[in-house]
């Protein structure tokens, strides 16, 4: 049992199990009732993902030292309570059953989902 970080709209992988959308908005110009057939989501859980001020931070991040600002908000972000709270039950889930998390972004290493990843580990989830 496992939780995978993936790319939101990417086909799905065997067994990947329930789609997490740890986005803050929805896709654009898909009907609600079509997420999951699209491969979008299952789940919307906007609680793990960047504020809208932090997003458009990390969109906006050219350089290495914005990048790594970008980090710390949405790190500092993510030690508040209820992120906490909603990370550690990903953590335990990963341990009974196969789902995923992710975002729309195209490159995971500039995508809060790569900082998501590490916090996961770090609380003990199963990757």
């Amino acid at each position: 049992m496992a939780v995978r970080v993936v790319r939101l709209g990417s086909p799905r992988g065997p067994g990947e199990g329930t789609r997490i959308g740890t986005v803050r908005r929805p896709p654009r110009g898909v009907p609600k009732s079509e997420f999951s057939s699209q491969n979008w989501y299952d789940i919307w859980f906007p609680t793990l993902a960047p504020s809208v001020e932090t997003m458009k931070h990390g969109q906006e991040a050219t350089s290495p030292a914005q990048w790594a600002a970008f980090t710390k908000k949405y790190e500092a972000e993510m030690s508040q309570p209820e992120a906490r709270h909603a990370l550690a039950l990903l953590a335990a889930l990963s341990h009974t059953t196969n789902f995923s998390v992710g975002c729309y972004c195209e490159d995971e290493k500039r995508c809060h989902r790569s900082i998501l990843r590490k916090l996961l580990i770090e609380i003990g989830a199963d990757l």
